[in-house]
């Protein structure tokens, strides 16, 4: 198992440098979660042995026990959907929530951490392929949404994050992308340096991802195969 992850992580780092060499990007400036949904314990504990320190969990009720069986050894991030009644557990589990979508989630993130005494990085999580089954901020309202979150003060708001849509036309990918790249660039200059976090692209889309200036990268199937 660890030498199969292995070998897969030196692949990707691969293609991450062959994609940054072709669109003049610098590998020092992307980050891999490894994205461990379905995977056991471990799976996140070879992962972490290997290198990847950034362990990325879709659902509270999978994460929950996984992650206080292994310990702080990573750095823990909801990639999916958090539902406002599950936001007590997430802020105690997670260093970082990407899927931040509504004012109402991020109020409650910002009270349920408070509570603890904690400061959660969030993300706001636009839906830029405009797919009625996905999640996320209407691009449209992400600004307001990010200047509402920014206000909060137990919330260190620290970038955005998309899904890309899923087809096999790379325009159309791309143009995702690059909607929330733009929508990036104009939140920077209302939160600040703090915002630098660009989370777009998975196994099958990252490298138009990297080419439209993603800096965090959501790859489960190219490290560990895949899913049951």
């Amino acid at each position: 198992m660890k030498d199969n992850i292995s070998k897969n992580l030196v692949d990707l780092h691969g293609r991450i440098a062959e994609a940054c060499e072709k669109y003049n990007r610098d590998t020092d400036d992307i980050t891999i979660v490894a994205v461990t949904k379905t995977h056991s314990p471990a799976i996140i504990k070879t992962a972490v042995a290997v290198g990847l320190h950034n362990i990325g969990e879709s659902k509270i009720q999978e994460a929950e026990p996984k992650i206080l069986e292994v310990g702080p050894i990573a750095r823990f991030h909801l990639v999916g959907h958090l539902q406002t009644n599950k936001v007590k557990k997430a802020v105690q589990l997670f260093d970082m929530i990407q899927s931040v979508d509504s004012l109402k989630l991020a109020e409650e993130i910002s009270r349920r951490a408070g509570e603890i005494d904690r400061t959660i990085e969030c993300l706001i999580e636009v839906n830029c392929s405009g797919e009625s089954q996905k999640y996320g901020i209407s691009p449209d309202q992400c600004l307001d949404l990010v200047r509402q979150t920014n206000a909060l003060n137990n919330i260190n708001l620290v970038g955005l994050m998309t899904i890309g849509p899923f087809v096999d036309n790379e325009q159309v990918i791309r143009d995702a992308f690059s909607q929330c790249r733009r929508l990036f660039r104009q939140a920077q200059d209302v939160v600040g340096d703090q915002f630098d976090t660009l989370s777009m692209g998975m196994t099958h889309d990252f490298p138009i991802a990297i080419a439209e200036g993603a800096t965090m990268l959501r790859i489960g199937t190219a490290l560990f195969g895949a899913r049951d």
